[in-house]
């Protein structure tokens, strides 16, 4: 199993941070450090490492996070202007806390998702 981060100890309130969705399976809440004028993180109430870890049994869970992703984006007002989701997986992917999470992205243009070379 991996070793617990910072988010397991959002998800039980240990570090007390403003919640704006929590379920049985998962969590939401606003990105400390925000790339954009909206940007939530929507983790899984299991610990999850990486995609890479991610089993058959959590395609639930998995499922869940996005549709609350949606819901957020409605409550946000910015489902009709458009957002980006996005989830890092390891070190060249972007990933620094190993706890998987889904970024949802918007209020603003956010631009394409690469510079091209």
């Amino acid at each position: 199993m991996a070793e617990e981060t910072i988010f397991s100890k959002i998800i039980r309130q240990e570090i007390p941070t403003p919640l704006l969705y929590q379920d049985d399976l998962v969590t939401a809440f606003r990105d400390i450090a925000p790339q954009a004028p909206v940007h939530i993180l929507i983790i899984p109430n299991k610990l999850i490492a990486t995609v890479n870890d991610i089993e058959a049994e959590d395609e639930l869970t998995l499922g869940r996070m996005y549709s609350v992703a949606r819901q957020l984006a409605k409550e946000e007002g910015i489902a009709e202007s458009g957002y980006r989701l996005v989830m890092n997986c390891n070190d060249d992917g972007g990933q620094e806390v190993y706890h998987i999470h889904l970024h949802l992205l918007g209020g603003e243009p956010i631009g394409p998702l690469r510079g091209r070379a």
